[in-house]
């Protein structure tokens, strides 16, 4: 499978985006998810992975967003659910491999299941959108602690656990177990200006 490099990706970004402020947001958030993904890729222990493809599925990951911006330039937060299902489709009609294209359908929150779809009634065809490889799983989990909300926010571990736990314990556990695999990143070292939320500090509305 050919991977397409940060320039490639790039210019996807800029081919799709409505304006030069929504790429500047997403194509943003998705240089640091790389970075946050990057700094945990430096472990050993996640030696085996292709840093290759997490390097891509972080920077395509929410290229979908692009297509929830209206004339008006106003994001579409009440569907933002669909950016996920939105950026596969963007990418397949690039003739992207599906190996790429589910890094932006299978990353929203800790693995959106069938249930989730189903009994919270999103606007998303009824299925399990779950991140399968460890590449997959990387790519979602580095998404968590970075907010496209404006200000745009990043997101300690305990905070983005206090946020998801609204969604069920089962989440919280999700989380943790990908903390486990993959350990907590330093985000003092990617943004030492911006203060991280705390667990006591509401999330923005805006993230994963």
């Amino acid at each position: 499978m050919r991977i397409p490099g940060p320039e490639e990706i790039r210019a996807l970004h800029a081919k799709h985006a409505p304006t030069a402020e929504a790429f500047a947001s997403v194509h943003r958030h998705c240089e640091l998810v790389w970075s946050i993904a990057e700094q945990l890729l430096a472990s050993p222990r996640l030696a085996r992975l292709d840093a290759e493809l997490v390097r891509a599925g972080c920077l395509l990951h929410d290229i979908g967003v692009y297509r929830l911006y209206g004339e008006d330039g106003r994001l579409d937060h009440k569907n933002y659910i669909r950016h996920g299902l939105l950026g596969q489709e963007l990418l397949e009609s690039e003739g992207h491999p599906a190996a790429l294209c589910r890094f932006c359908s299978h990353h929203t929150g800790v693995g959106l299941t069938r249930q989730d779809v189903v009994s919270q009634n999103l606007p998303v065809p009824p299925a399990d959108y779950l991140a399968e490889t460890p590449e997959e799983r990387l790519v979602m989990y580095a998404d968590k602690f970075h907010s496209k909300s404006h200000p745009d926010r990043f997101l300690t571990p305990d905070a983005y656990a206090a946020h998801v736990r609204r969604f069920g314990e089962e989440k919280v556990f999700a989380f943790q177990a990908l903390r486990d695999e993959f350990g907590d990143p330093d985000l003092a070292l990617l943004a030492p200006h911006v203060e991280p939320l705390t667990p006591h500090v509401a999330p923005p509305p805006v993230s994963g």
